[in-house]
């Protein structure tokens, strides 16, 4: 089993910033770790992607958040998202996710960062 832990959730003013991290644990190897990455969930939308990075290091983030957010890694089973210039519509639950060379999924619990205007 894999598991994914994230921290850093929280309420935050308009403008404002915080961190998420995110920590794998369980029986999985770090090589076999393809993309770690955060999505996140409105109320009443779809979960979207907001920032991937892949075990090369390359990044991927939605137009969203481009500018504003900052993926990056401590090792290949933890990984961190600074959110800087938060703005109420970056108001979700975010996920955090792993992709195995297998192709399987794995997911956080999610945590919630309200940003209040």
């Amino acid at each position: 089993q894999v598991q994914l832990v994230e921290s850093g959730g929280g309420l935050v003013q308009a403008g404002g910033s915080l961190r998420l991290s995110c920590a794998a644990s369980g029986s999985i190897f770090s090589f076999s770790i393809n993309a770690m990455g955060w999505y996140r969930q409105a109320p009443g939308k779809q979960r979207e992607l907001v920032a991937t990075i892949l075990s090369g290091g390359i990044t991927n983030y939605a137009d969203s958040v481009k500018g504003r957010f900052t993926i990056s890694r401590d090792n290949a089973k933890k990984v961190h998202l600074q959110m800087n210039s938060l703005k109420p519509e970056d108001t979700a639950v975010y996920y955090c996710n792993l992709i195995t060379a297998a192709a399987s999924a794995y997911w956080g619990q999610g945590t919630q960062v309200t940003v209040s205007s």
